[in-house]
């Protein structure tokens, strides 16, 4: 039985904490499934996952081949049957879409030969640059159902609550993703037909007429007044079109679960995951959320997942892998968990240049995070190559084959196409190793968070459509990316956490944030924020909230219209920007409790004249204000509407003032290192990342308090740490420990060494074994173990006890 409960993934009960490896199947010869399978069980994971290509067992419409009649590789029931023979979970995505390189993204030829109409035009009436069709296309959703139909008699008696190995299964992939990335919203009759109605069910027809100078009812003019849009409405119409796929896409969702559901598959969590990140970065990753956080919240029963390609976690990115786990969060209901469904994990180069070699501490720290912050599925993808075979029926399009990769697929993978290891699979085996071994932990654990959390506002990532000519659509976007992304990424989030800050993110569109359980809040603000918003902030810092706003103040609605609540409440006064150019090179100079500090250099500054409060920034040469310490009702808010560096000690100050303090603590004197940690039922885990290429020795305190009894350690270039606090083993409590452990036994338990001189402080009545390995000191209450070998020497130790 499979539930979500409590933000865990419970199997007959228990939390569990599943780690996956994709393995395709159909891309391997069936006699090198076993091999494939025995390799994954060594990296330590405990589930396979797998796509299931339409393409592949439905080449001509009505022929299945699920069985592996005309491809002994197409054996599907056969393959999950393998996984479950080998003791292990398994993870079902049938598409329809799969992506996964493949032609027509896993979509058999026939399905666009069929049905013509399912294949979208866009802005302008032109055709869809990608191979996406019409989601609710209802030949297309015919064609969907009967994949269905034929795919769910595979899994839903190999199901796990009818004693088989299925724990999840994943509806298409990616949804929404192809329109995104290439700017071409779905703008068919039917699409654009729905949309109308949608329109007058959302408002009245005086108000729908003012929106739209143009007859809904004359499907001619709607067609081309949507799909080129005049100035008019534009802004508008990008704002409606965006909430309406939004709401499009959850019944697409719906519907694919009511056709699995009706031919027997329940019980099992229905999993969607979701995409954006590019150029190893999440700064359009909440973008995918902003599309399908309708899609997986619409009911009980769905689990979302990210996708992860982040390339090397570095002091670059780490917050945006931190934020894209906070923001998907935050948009979950209270049982909804964190998991991520591709979790990239080889060496990076999809291209096969020999250019692109991630470091081999790449999956370590980024699955370091992920678990830290609660996910309870990884999906490491690709776990192993194979190889694209031809199409019977060639569609002559330059190689015949499955994919459009070539013959080899997942050469970047831990195990390449010929079954070989590749340089990541080892540093990938080992972390999964570490994790599993107090897997049943971290899976009831939740993520320990101070006095602040990061606000979250989905509809700043709706801004996946606009049209190509209109200045007003561009000019909102381009004010959105430069405050949602660069700044409140790459200054605030990353400041905040090299401080010491562990939070979470609050959906600010959801409910009111509230000052009881939402102390302090940081907001990365643009100049437009619907009227509604900005009055939930008002209301929130005249409750006694404490906002850190970095960015601009809204002084418009999300469509433009001037809109000035927030600013009216902070008491300020809109008195227009500056920017620099070739020859005009803008500072700013620190005032009142900010001073003293360096004049910094900007390139952006929104300007105010404030009522009250203090001011923090001023422009060098004009004076002009531009970061404000404001007292609001019996709340306080810290302004900054200019570009300004990642002062790390000037947000901790900001904060602290507004009543957040960060509780841990370390005094290396450069940044690059992440702590954070999780708990549960009073054990503790302490989650610590180096992000830079060098050793730091370092103190730790939480609270004021040294930790580990003010040991200093090392931690080493680009590695992570998982250390316990309190953690229970039977009747034996690690205190705490500079090791962490790396297997469990009923009498022993292994440690995978990080110092020169480890230490290990438990309390039990137990006696410890002896050993040449280890010092053992015991006082009344605690046990002192002290490792004689060198971390980078030996790395493991066995403590036994009797």
């Amino acid at each position: 039985m499979i539930e979500l409960t409590n933000k865990q993934i419970l199997i007959d009960g228990t939390p569990r904490l599943i780690i996956c490896g994709e393995i395709h199947y159909f891309r391997l010869e069936r006699e090198d499934w076993q091999d494939r399978i025995d390799k994954l069980k060594a990296a330590g994971c405990n589930a396979v996952a797998a796509y299931i290509p339409w393409l592949c067992h439905e080449p001509v419409a009505g022929q299945f081949d699920l069985a592996g009649t005309t491809r002994p590789a197409l054996a599907l029931g056969a393959f999950i049957d393998l996984c479950q023979h080998n003791g292990l979970f398994f993870f079902a995505r049938p598409g329809p879409f799969i992506m996964a390189e493949m032609k027509n993204e896993g979509i058999p030829y026939w399905v666009y030969a069929n049905y013509p109409h399912s294949i979208p035009l866009g802005w302008d009436g032109a055709p869809a640059p990608s191979r996406t069709l019409d989601y609710l296309h209802p030949g297309f959703l015919a064609a969907a159902r009967s994949w269905y139909r034929a795919v769910m008699a595979v899994l839903a008696p190999r199901l796990q609550p009818r004693g088989g190995n299925i724990i999840a299964v994943q509806l298409d992939n990616e949804i929404g993703m192809l329109a995104w990335v290439t700017n071409a919203p779905d703008l068919t009759e039917g699409v654009l037909k729905d949309f109308a109605t949608w329109l007058r069910a959302h408002y009245n027809a005086e108000m729908l007429a003012e929106r739209y100078p143009f007859d809904l009812d004359d499907a001619r003019a709607r067609a081309a007044a949507l799909r080129s849009p005049r100035e008019q409405y534009a802004v508008e119409l990008m704002h409606d079109l965006g909430t309406f796929m939004r709401e499009r896409l959850a019944t697409y969702v719906a519907t694919l679960r009511g056709y699995a559901e009706e031919f027997g598959v329940r019980d099992v969590p229905f999993v969607i995951n979701i995409h954006g990140t590019g150029d190893a970065r999440g700064l359009t990753y909440p973008i995918g959320i902003s599309q399908l956080y309708q899609s997986y919240t619409q009911a009980p029963g769905y689990l979302s997942g990210s996708d992860i390609y982040f390339g090397d976690l570095t002091a670059r990115n780490f917050q945006d892998l931190y934020l894209a786990n906070a923001f998907m969060d935050a948009v979950h209901s209270a049982d909804q968990p964190l998991t991520s469904v591709e979790f990239e994990c080889g060496s990076g180069d999809y291209h096969e240049s020999r250019g692109t070699r991630l470091d081999p501490s790449a999956a370590d720290l980024k699955a370091r995070l992920c678990i830290a912050q609660g996910n309870r599925l990884l999906n490491y993808y690709l776990f192993c190559g194979g190889r694209n075979y031809r199409l019977d029926t060639p569609p002559h399009d330059g190689n015949d084959r499955i994919a459009f990769t070539g013959e080899r697929h997942g050469f970047a993978a831990p195990v390449d196409p010929e079954g070989r290891l590749s340089y990541t699979y080892a540093p990938l085996a080992q972390i999964t190793h570490t994790l599993m071994a107090v897997g049943d932990k971290l899976a009831a654990m939740h993520e320990q968070h101070d006095r602040v959390a990061f606000g979250f506002v989905p509809d700043y990532f709706m801004t996946e459509y606009y049209h190509p000519a209109s200045a007003r659509m561009r000019e909102i976007v381009a004010n959105l990316e430069a405050n949602r992304g660069a700044g409140a990424f790459d200054i605030m989030a990353r400041a905040m956490l090299f401080a010491g800050y562990r939070f979470g993110a609050v959906n600010l569109q959801s409910a009111p944030p509230d000052p009881a359980t939402t102390p302090v809040l940081a907001l990365g603000s643009a100049r437009y924020m619907a009227a509604a918003l900005q009055q939930r902030l008002a209301d929130y810092l005249r409750a006694g909230g404490g906002l850190l706003l970095y960015g601009e103040v809204p002084i418009f609605d999300m469509e433009a219209r001037d809109c000035t609540i927030l600013a009216d409440a902070l008491g300020l006064r809109p008195a227009g920007s500056i920017q620099a150019s070739g020859h005009y090179y803008p500072s700013l100079v620190a005032d009142g409790w900010a001073a003293p500090r360096p004049e910094v250099r900007t390139h952006f500054a929104q300007l105010h004249e404030p009522a009250r409060g203090e001011v923090l920034l001023r422009v060098y040469d004009s004076g002009a204000a531009c970061g404000f310490d404001i007292p609001v009702g019996t709340g306080r808010a810290i302004v900054l509407t200019a570009a300004y560096i990642c002062d790390v000690p000037l947000f901790r100050e900001a904060l602290e003032r507004l009543g957040a303090r960060a509780s841990l603590r370390h005094d290396h004197p450069d940044y690059g290192i992440l702590m954070t940690s999780s708990a549960a039922g009073g054990e503790r885990f302490l989650h610590l990342l180096n992000l830079d290429g060098y050793d730091k020795a370092l103190h730790l305190s939480e609270g004021g308090r040294p930790l580990l009894d003010g040991r200093a350690i090392t931690l080493r270039r680009r590695t992570g740490l998982l250390l316990p606090l309190n953690v229970s083993f039977g009747d034996l409590r690690i205190v705490y420990a500079t090791a962490e452990i790396a297997h469990v036994a009923p009498d022993a338990l292994t440690f995978r060494l990080s110092q020169a001189d480890d230490i290990i402080m438990l309390e039990t009545e137990r006696e410890i074994v002896s050993s040449a390995a280890y010092d053992v000191q015991r006082t009344d209450k605690r046990t002192l173990v002290r490792s004689r070998q060198h971390a980078l020497v030996d790395s493991m130790l066995t403590l036994r006890w009797r």
